[in-house]
């Protein structure tokens, strides 16, 4: 198990609570025990917002909770998938050294049978003397529509988590498919968030057909209409979308940016899903000559060690917030664009002056502050603070 100050120095880097910080850490472990188990992962498939951070891409939302769909013959009932847990929790605590096992975990069946809630308690880091937990989502009535695949866990902490460190998941176009589909039926903050989160990103805009194939078939599976931006529009839940915004939020982000600046992103994401507006690819930034071929910034949240929280700055470029940086003795507002290192190591910003609307590197060493603002912009360059193509290898998206 990682040590307190290990766990204090991605708590400042990142700029999250504790708890939240300490559950993320402890979800890759339980993640982790559930892919090696070979009853769980040949039978539970990782699914939702906590599956996109933790196995695909950063949305800097730190999710809380485990969703999964039981497949066919899987563990579903107590009396089945608690004595598994137990027996996982074990080899958890043997590779770890995370307690798991103080408080037995609670499944429960819903009414119908065929879903279940389930709670796992666990100590970790900051050995807080109450019980802290994490929630399970289980469902075997979930229709999946597109092949599951095996997916790294993120797991951006000192103990390495032992190999192959895989868990089973729904495919990229289904999370994003049913993520829509659920922005359709509940309207709920985390839902919006994530969707326009990933409309926003440049390399999935050529996949707009195959995602509107998963997502229309997702609702039919489900028997539910398939949503429109008219149709969210007119919902009775919109205004409590826009009223929770914060309070369903806030604790899971670095900072919490403007509701109507995502709001009104819906039009333009649906119009690009249904076809009637092509993908407008932005230009690069531009780099120097001295920067390294080929380097690109991890795909998930990294420690970097730079004196000042920098995923901040990949937190904002993501949600398209202007950054008031401290450098060299002065402060300037910027429009964050992209992170490259040079050939003798220096990690380089590059980014926009909001005021002047001129070009500027700089060097990571010499930024004194990162303060996140709430003044959105609308970008004029590539938004490229991580990876390209993350969603890597798989049988149903393919890559160049």
């Amino acid at each position: 198990m990682i040590s307190r100050a290990e766990l204090n120095e991605r708590i400042r880097e990142w700029e999250l609570r504790e708890d939240v910080v300490e559950k993320d850490y402890v979800i890759g472990w339980v993640l982790w025990g559930i892919g090696s188990d070979p009853r769980l992962s040949a039978s539970w498939a990782f699914k939702g917002g906590t599956c996109l951070k933790k196995c695909y891409v950063e949305t800097y939302r730190f999710s809380e909770d485990l969703d999964f769909t039981v497949l066919p013959g899987g563990p579903l009932r107590p009396d089945d998938a608690v004595p598994i847990l137990k027996e996982m929790f074990t080899r958890i605590y043997e590779a770890s050294g995370i307690d798991c096992g103080l408080r037995d975990p609670v499944v429960r069946l819903r009414p119908g049978g065929s879903s279940a809630e389930g709670r796992v308690y666990y100590r970790g880091p900051r050995n807080s003397p109450e019980f802290a937990s994490i929630k399970l989502d289980l469902t075997s009535s979930e229709q999946v529509v597109r092949p599951t695949v095996l997916r790294p866990i993120s797991h951006q902490y000192p103990d390495i988590l032992p190999a192959p460190a895989t868990v089973r998941c729904y495919s990229f176009e289904e999370l994003f498919a049913e993520k829509l589909r659920a922005m359709g039926e509940r309207c709920r903050p985390r839902d919006l968030y994530d969707i326009v989160n990933l409309y926003r990103r440049s390399d999935l805009l050529p996949h707009a057909d195959l995602i509107r194939s998963v997502y229309i078939e997702k609702c039919k599976s489900k028997g539910v209409e398939v949503f429109s931006f008219d149709s969210l529009e007119s919902s009775p839940q919109r205004a409590g979308l826009e009223s929770e915004w914060g309070n369903m939020l806030a604790h899971q982000l670095p900072a919490l940016p403007p509701y109507d600046d995502f709001w009104k992103e819906l039009p333009s994401l649906f119009a690009w899903l249904e076809g009637r507006m092509a993908a407008v690819e932005l230009p690069s930034i531009g780099f120097s000559d001295d920067v390294e071929p080929g380097w690109t910034p991890p795909p998930t949240t990294w420690v970097w060690g730079q004196g000042v929280p920098l995923e901040s700055i990949r937190f904002a470029a993501a949600n398209h917030l202007c950054v008031e940086l401290g450098y060299q003795g002065s402060k300037r507002l910027i429009e964050p664009y992209s992170l490259r290192r040079t050939k003798v190591g220096y990690l380089l910003l590059y980014a926009v002056k909001a005021q002047t609307d001129e070009l500027r590197a700089y060097r990571v060493d010499r930024i004194q502050s990162i303060k996140v603002s709430n003044k959105p912009f609308k970008p004029r360059f590539d938004v490229e603070l991580s990876s390209v193509r993350p969603i890597g290898p798989s049988p149903t998206l393919p890559t160049e």
